[in-house]
C-alpha cells in the first residue's frame, strides 16, 4: 500500500557547490525522513570561496512553483532561505496559506559578503513573513539588521533581539550565536513566554561551517513536519548541525560545507 511521507517546502537558491541552499535543505530534509520539496528564487554561481554570479527567478515563477506544490502534493512545513527581491517575499506571502507551519531563515548576506536580499525588501520581510513565522532563525549580523539594533556582541544583545523579534508577531525565534567568542550559545525566545531559554554548544575546531545556517532552518522545518513542537525543533535541529558540522566534508579550496548526511556515514 502507498503511504504519504511527511513533506516540507524549502523556498530558497540554488548553490552551485551543493553546500547551502536547496541542495542543503533537500539533503537535511531526506536525512530526517521528509520528502522534500522546492521552489527556487535564484540560481548562483557558488563554490566554497563565495557567489560569483546571482540570476533571480521571477517573483511569478516562484509563486507557480508553490502553488504546484501546494495544489498536488501539500506540504506539512515550509522553509525560506533566500528570497533576493522584495517581489518574490511578497508572492511568498500571498501564495503561502496562513495556517503554514513556517520557518524563516532571513538570509540577507552570503558567508562571503554577497548581498543575498536587496537591502529594501528587508522591511517587507519583517513586515510580511516573520509575523507569520512559526520560527525565525536569524544569526547575530541577521538580528541587528532585523531589529535596528546595535552589532550584538552578547548574550544580553542576543536575548534583547529575541525577544523584540517575537514582538513583531514570531511564535519562536532562536538567535544562533555561532560567531560569537568562546563556545556558542543559541537564544531562544517565545511568545507568551517571559524569559528566554539558551542553548549551550561546543566549539568544532574546524573550517566546515559553509550552509550550517540553511541545515539548521531546514531540520527545523523537518521537526515540524514529523508533527515536533517549534522549540524542541529547534534543540533538536541545533545537535543536528553540531553532527553536521563536525562531519563537514574535504572538498573545494574555501570554507568546507557541512554534511546534512553525518548520520548514515557515522
Amino acid at each position: 500500500m502507498v503511504t504519504r511521507p511527511r513533506v516540507a517546502l524549502t523556498i530558497a537558491g540554488v548553490d552551485s557547490g551543493g553546500g547551502a541552499g536547496i541542495g542543503a535543505d533537500l539533503k537535511t530534509f531526506e536525512a530526517h525522513g521528509v520528502w522534500g520539496t522546492s521552489a527556487v528564487t535564484a540560481v548562483t554561481a557558488q563554490d566554497t570561496t563565495g557567489v560569483h554570479a546571482v540570476h533571480v527567478v521571477p517573483a511569478a515563477i516562484v509563486a507557480a512553483q508553490i502553488e504546484a506544490v501546494l495544489g498536488d502534493i501539500g506540504v506539512d512545513a515550509v522553509k525560506t532561505g533566500m528570497l533576493a527581491t522584495g517581489a518574490i517575499v511578497d508572492a511568498v506571502a500571498t501564495v503561502l496559506p496562513a495556517d503554514a507551519r513556517l520557518v524563516v531563515d532571513p538570509v540577507l548576506v552570503s558567508t562571503s559578503g554577497t548581498p543575498l536580499l536587496e537591502p529594501d525588501a528587508v522591511g517587507t520581510l519583517r513586515d510580511h513573513l516573520l509575523a507569520r513565522a512559526t520560527v525565525v532563525t536569524p544569526n547575530l549580523a541577521e538580528a541587528a539588521v532585523l531589529t535596528g539594533a546595535a552589532p550584538i556582541v552578547d548574550r544580553a544583545g542576543m536575548a534583547e533581539a529575541a525577544q523584540a523579534l517575537v514582538a513583531l508577531g514570531a511564535a519562536v525565534v532562536m538567535v544562533t550565536g555561532g560567531h560569537l567568542a568562546g563556545d556558542p550559545v543559541d537564544c531562544i525566545a517565545a511568545a507568551g513566554e517571559r524569559d528566554v531559554r539558551w542553548i549551550e554548544g561546543r566549539r568544532i575546531d574546524n573550517a566546515g561551517a559553509h550552509g550550517s545556517g540553511c541545515v539548521l532552518s531546514a531540520a527545523i522545518a523537518a521537526e515540524l513536519a514529523r508533527g515536533m513542537e517549534p522549540i524542541d525543533a529547534c534543540v533538536a535541529a541545533k545537535r543536528f548541525v553540531e553532527g553536521a558540522i563536525a562531519a563537514a566534508v574535504d572538498i573545494g579550496r574555501g570554507g568546507a560545507p557541512v554534511d546534512p548526511g553525518w548520520q548514515s556515514r557515522a
